[in-house]
């Protein structure tokens, strides 16, 4: 099988699975990311068809969804492609891609490093913050029964891995404990470039957020 033709199985088989997904962690968010891994692969030396499948199939069963099992997403990936013939070095480089691509919370120490991996976590990043990041932030609280805010609920940036991913702190939260943070954590040129104005934008809408929440015009 060619690559255009796995790429297309791939995101016929995406689409399938995450039909019905949370609007943050759906096909349309994995497809930002794949269009946006590509757009920045383009200056970087890596292996572009690696950098489509964990693209795609990246978020394939994000652990928030399957009570905090990180195992299960890897194994899917494994499957699909198994099933595919794809050869096993491009098969376990996905899936390494699958279980560090993230981010965790905690300071967790990344356990595998490619330039693959950097650019599909710069694409991810990026679909994490600015405009569509902040709506996909509140989405997601919205779905966990979150509350906007509450001041007197302070951002928490010790968090071990474990606090970071059953916290049930307000939306607004979260903007300090991951989004304000990625913009330094960017490894592409491309990525750094988009995540400063991506970043800024959070910042002009935070301001905003907390004019009008003490009812000031």
């Amino acid at each position: 099988m060619n690559a255009e033709s796995l790429i297309n199985k791939t995101k016929t088989f995406v689409k399938k699975t995450l039909s019905g997904a949370e609007g943050g962690h759906d096909w349309f968010h994995t497809e930002r990311v794949f269009n946006n891994a590509l757009l920045i692969s383009k200056g970087e030396n890596v292996d572009t068809l690696v950098v489509a499948l964990g693209a795609l199939l990246h978020d394939i069963a994000d652990s928030k969804f399957h009570n905090g099992d990180e195992t299960v997403g890897p194994k899917i990936a494994r499957e699909f492609l198994f099933k595919h013939n794809v050869d096993s070095k491009i098969i376990e480089h996905v899936a390494a891609i699958i279980e560090n691509v993230s981010f965790k919370g905690g300071n967790e120490t990344q356990n595998f490093k490619s330039a693959e991996l950097d650019v599909i976590q710069d694409a991810d990043r990026l679909d994490a913050i600015g405009a569509i990041g902040i709506a996909r932030c509140f989405n997601y609280g919205g779905f966990k029964n979150r509350g906007l805010y509450d001041p007197n609920i302070k951002p928490n940036l010790n968090m071990t891995k474990a606090a970071y991913k059953n916290s049930k702190a307000p939306t607004i939260n979260h903007f300090y404990e991951k989004l304000l943070l990625l913009k330094d954590r960017m490894h592409t040129k491309t990525a750094k470039r988009v995540a400063l104005e991506r970043h800024n934008y959070m910042l002009d809408f935070l301001e905003q957020f907390y004019k009008e929440w003490d009812g000031l015009k």
